[in-house]
């Protein structure tokens, strides 16, 4: 085992265990920060199989925008702390059989394969391609998005400055 192979299970392990206080947490404070936790885990599994791009765009989109307003609409919600989300013992049974019938596809699919080790080398980053792409032959689409998303900002915000008749 390499140092590689060593970053990759700390990252699965934080983002397992931090998704698994996101659905068990009684606090929804808790719950929200363990998912804020588990983006970043998950942006790091990203960064180390070499989808670079995707990683950073992960922690931009989910923990920059998403978690954040999130966390300012808990936070600024009154009471919020001791509002129970747990729905009772009702769901352990299904859940149970879920996780058995998915680990015995997932045995079945490593007998079924061999579990063929995957190659160690560092994977190539994509970045760098993508800019290349985005710039030359898919330009004048990425422009297009970009009136696009324009226009429909510009939409929003005259609707909701549309004084109520």
């Amino acid at each position: 085992m390499n140092l590689y192979d060593l970053i990759f299970y700390l990252f699965a392990a934080v983002t397992l265990l931090s998704a698994a206080v996101v659905v068990s947490s009684k606090n929804i404070i808790y719950s929200a920060f363990s998912l804020v936790l588990t983006f970043f885990g998950v942006a790091g599994l990203y960064i180390l199989l070499g989808a670079d791009f995707i990683g950073v765009v992960q922690i931009l989109v989910y923990v920059g925008g998403i978690m954040i307003l999130l966390l300012f609409g808990v936070m600024l919600t009154n009471k919020i702390t001791s509002v129970d989300i747990r729905t009772g013992t009702v769901n352990v049974l299904p859940s149970a059989i879920a996780i058995g019938v998915f680990m015995g596809l997932v045995t079945s699919i490593m007998i079924w394969t061999k579990w063929v080790s995957l190659p160690t080398e560092t994977p190539l980053t994509t970045t760098n391609e993508l800019g290349k792409l985005l710039i030359t032959e898919y330009v004048l689409i990425f422009e297009l998005l970009a009136i696009l998303l324009l226009v429909a900002l510009i939409g929003a915000a005259s609707i909701a400055r549309r004084d109520k008749e």
